[in-house]
Order: structure tokens, then sequence, then C-alpha cells
């Protein structure tokens, strides 16, 4: 490899294969999960190709893994390896369905951080940098592999679990702090609390913001909103799954363009509907099998996240690896039909936060009569002197946008939830 990855896709897919044949050799033995799955689908560790894997291996999906563990508690059997192997334990937040229990070997998490240094370094995040983890360090994967990351490439890593937000702003101020990772929707509440405490964390040394969690840095209004609030720091993109592992970084030269981590992973990008494949440039769910985490690995792990491939073989930074442009678009299960319109979560967003005294934002679904509806409910920012304008202005954003009627309520200052990790502000009735 060179330094920026494979230096052709051919090299990437020699490697995938190798990778796969050598993955699929340890799970037939003794992952009771894959074993018979692999069988069945008369899938062996000669496989002859990428694409023969993926015509031959099914899906797998959240659902299933739901079902697993509930017939077989408390960790189902997608484990290659006995118990007495497994030194971590995360469990997903269950935004989408039950929540999962994961657990790790130390080779698995040691491929994961490994991920993670990708991700800092294509972000230029060294050695000299002090790096802030505004996260609480619960049960889920969040960023412990990203703080382990850090502490691997020699940063000074702070944790600011347990604090409030005020605390952690005073603390990346404190410390010279000049990388911060957070979810995106925090990264704007910890900048609308600097901001109203009078902190001067536009004059902080931060410079770079890794954001993961929820789409948010891929889309232009929330980035935008994210930098204002933070001066001179520069917000930067990454996506994965407690269940999937660290799976993106952004392009150092696309802004808004994510690049999966092909040594680690094989991507597929499908139609949601029907499960054959996309083509470059259009919209489609992301499907990854994980090379690395062989003591609880996923085959074809259909992932819910929408995105777009580039149409690009070798990008601008010189990658072959997979790009996706825009990032993560939305996910399959946030997506409402409207009279006919397809309504995804991000484009809500990009338009609501292209309002600057929108100080946060829930979406009701209302699914009671045949025809789904939706409404937008605001919470104007204290300093918003004309709220009823502000409505309206919203309101004629979204028609324009999807050319339907959107009703928009105003919810009263400090009414709306803030969210440390994963935001929730659909609500479906």
């Amino acid at each position: 490899m060179t330094q920026t990855g494979f230096p052709n896709r051919t090299e990437i897919e020699q490697h995938q294969l190798s990778s796969l044949r050598a993955l699929i050799a340890e799970l037939i033995p003794s992952n009771k999960f894959y074993a018979a799955r692999l069988e069945a689908a008369s899938v062996s560790d000669r496989i002859s190709s990428l694409s023969a894997f993926q015509k031959a291996m099914p899906f797998t999906s959240k659902p299933e893994i739901v079902e697993d563990q509930a017939a077989h508690p408390p960790y189902g059997t997608n484990l290659t390896y006995p118990l007495e192997r497994y030194t971590r334990f995360n469990q997903t937040s269950g935004t989408s369905g039950g929540p999962l229990r994961w657990l790790d070997t130390t080779e698995s998490w040691t491929w994961m951080v490994g991920n993670w240094v990708e991700v800092l370094q294509a972000s230029g995040v060294g050695s000299r940098d002090h790096i802030f983890f505004a996260f609480s360090f619960g049960p889920f994967l969040g960023f412990w592999t990203a703080f382990e990351a850090g502490v691997r490439l020699g940063c000074l890593c702070i944790p600011g679990g347990g604090m409030s937000s005020a605390a952690r702003v005073r603390s990346i101020l404190d410390n010279d702090v000049t990388v911060v990772c957070c979810t995106p929707t925090y990264a704007i509440r910890l900048g609308e609390v600097a901001r109203d405490d009078g902190l001067p964390l536009a004059e902080s040394r931060v410079r770079k913001i890794m954001v993961a969690g929820e789409p948010g840095a891929g889309i232009p209004a929330t980035r935008a909103r994210i930098e204002s609030l933070w001066g001179r720091a520069q917000v930067c993109d990454h996506h994965g799954m407690t269940e999937i592992g660290p799976v993106t970084f952004e392009c150092p030269d696309r802004r808004g363009t994510l690049h999966v981590i092909e040594k680690a992973f094989i991507p597929e990008v499908i139609d949601p509907e029907t499960g054959l494949p996309v083509g470059p440039g259009e919209t489609g769910e992301l499907v990854l099998t994980n090379l690395g985490r062989v003591g609880s690995p996923l085959l074809r792990y259909r992932t819910g996240d929408l995105v777009r491939r580039s149409k690009v073989e070798r990008c601008a930074c010189g990658r072959f690896d997979m790009a996706l442009e825009g990032g993560i678009l939305g996910r399959t299960d946030d997506m409402v039909i409207i009279r006919g319109v397809n309504v995804y979560s991000t484009s809500i967003e990009q338009i609501v936060r292209g309002f600057d005294q929108v100080a946060e934002y829930r979406v009701q679904v209302s699914t009671a009569r045949a025809l789904p509806e939706i409404t937008v409910h605001i919470e104007p920012s204290p300093i918003c002197a004309d709220t009823e304008t502000l409505a309206r202005g919203v309101e004629g954003a979204l028609r324009n946008a999807f050319n339907l009627r959107v009703p928009v309520a105003l919810a009263p200052c400090g009414s709306l939830p803030r969210f440390e990790h994963k935001a929730k502000r659909w609500i479906w009735e």
C-alpha cells in the first residue's frame, strides 16, 4: 500500500478476497451463527471471487441478530471463540429496534483501534494534539476505540465523561485542546453553551472537531452551524456502528465525502427494496462485511445507511477506496413518503439548520390516517425577536424544497431535548 492506500482497485480486491477467505476459515469450525449460513450458501474458504461471495451469501440484518440474541441470551451465537477469549463488551443505543450486545476479543478490538488510527491520521491528527472526548463512555461503542487510537498515536487524550456541558467547555479551554470528538448535535450544544455562558470557545486552540454517531457533518448547513460556533475549527466527518466497527473517514481533499476503509471492509451499495446492486451516482443502502472483527463478525450486513457512491474510481486525494458523496445521506428507517415525495431526515435538517435562530427542532410523524403526515416543531433561540416570522420562513423553505406544505409549530424556549449522543428528533405516532 502507498501512503494514501492501495495503488489500484485490483490490489484492494485481492486483499479483500484473501482476508475474506481467512475469515471464513475461522468461522466454519466454531461460529454457530455463520457456519450454518455458509454451509447453506455453499460458501467456503476457497471462494473464487468477491462477486461469487456476494452472489451466494445472503444478507445479514439487524432483526436476525436481535432474534438470535433473544433465542440464545445474552450474547447469541455469533461468537467465533469460547467466551473466555472475549475482553470487551458494548451495547447499541437502540435508536432503531432493540439494543444489541456485542463482545470483542483483544484481537478484534485492536483491529478496530487501527481503523480509528486511520480516521485520525486522514484528518491530520498527530502526536502533538490534545484530544478531548465529549462522551459519557457508556456501554455503546461510541468513541471508546477513538480514545485508544489517540493514545496509540501519542496524543494527550482527555476524557469528558460525567461532566456538564459548561464544565466540558472549560476543560477544552484549560487544557489547550486542539481536537474534539463528539456527535454533530453535541458540537452545536457545546458551542451554544459557550456562547450563552460567555466562554471564549471561538478563541480556543481547537482546530478539528471529529464528529460521528449521526448524520450531520455531511449536511452543509449543520457543518456551517458548528464551524460558526467554534471559530477556526474544521469539522471532520466519520461513521461507524457498534456492531460493525469504525467504517469511514472524511476525504482530506473533498469535504463532505467519506471513504470506506476498504482494507478492513467489503462495501456494497444496494437497492433497499430489491437487494440488487445500484450503480455509481445512485442512492442505495450500504452493506458491509467486516474483515478483521473475527471474534464477532458480520457478513453482508445491511446497515440501513443510505449513501451515494462516487462515479470517480480514483479520488482527488489519490485513494481508490470507495467514496461516498455527501457522507451518510439518511437511513432507510427514517425516511417517510409524504404524498408521493420521499422525505429524509437529512433533508429536513439541511433546511432547518439554515436558520440560525432555530435552537433545536423535532419532527413528528403521524400515521393515524391512511397517508402519513409530518409536523416540524422548532424551538427559537432566546435572541429571536419575531418567532412567527421565523416559523413562516422555515415553512416556506420546506415548501420550496419538497413542493409540499409541511406545518411548522413553535416550541417554547428550552422545551425540546438536547442530546449528548445520538439525537432522536423523529417521533413516530
